[in-house]
């Protein structure tokens, strides 16, 4: 009894490790942001504050996960095409220069984006697909949505 016992908890946690390594990341945004899906090159733009505006009167608010975070390393690896150093120095030239008025806002969960990204107009963040909840628009990326087949953002260990 006890072996079958051992081995079903291996089984499932085996189950729940390969859920853990093939993680898929859905883009979060305000119900008023103005697009339903964006390329990884816009992306890239927004991540890197080379798009500041999604319209004339609506900024873009970045939401980026506190370092150490797969859902950041989405973001700096993945979409930038950077190291964590070179994000960070990016940024700070970015505010040094006045080219930004401020660099992306940090986050400690997912639970706190999507209040974030609920709360905050133009706000745009990266979690983890599964952590969705209603309140914010989910943005395809590359006219892919988490879950099909081809999605873009996700991390296979």
């Amino acid at each position: 009894m006890k072996r079958s016992s051992f081995c079903a908890l291996l089984i499932t946690a085996a189950g729940v490790r390969a859920a853990e390594l093939a993680a898929e990341f859905a883009v979060i945004a305000s119900p008023d942001v103005p697009v339903s899906d964006v390329k990884i090159t816009d992306l890239r733009k927004l991540f890197l504050g080379d798009q500041q505006f999604w319209t004339a009167n609506l900024r873009v608010n970045l939401l980026v996960r506190a370092p150490i975070a797969r859902e950041r390393a989405v973001v700096v690896w993945t979409i930038c095409k950077m190291t964590e150093a070179q994000f960070g120095r990016h940024w700070i030239g970015k505010v040094m220069r006045a080219d930004c008025t401020s660099s992306p806002r940090q986050f400690t969960s997912n639970l706190a984006a999507v209040s974030l990204v609920r709360a905050t107009p133009g706000a745009i963040a990266i979690i983890n697909a599964s952590q969705v909840t209603e309140g914010v628009k989910v943005l395809s990326v590359e006219g892919k949505r988490p879950n099909q087949p081809g999605y873009a953002l996700q991390i296979a260990d």
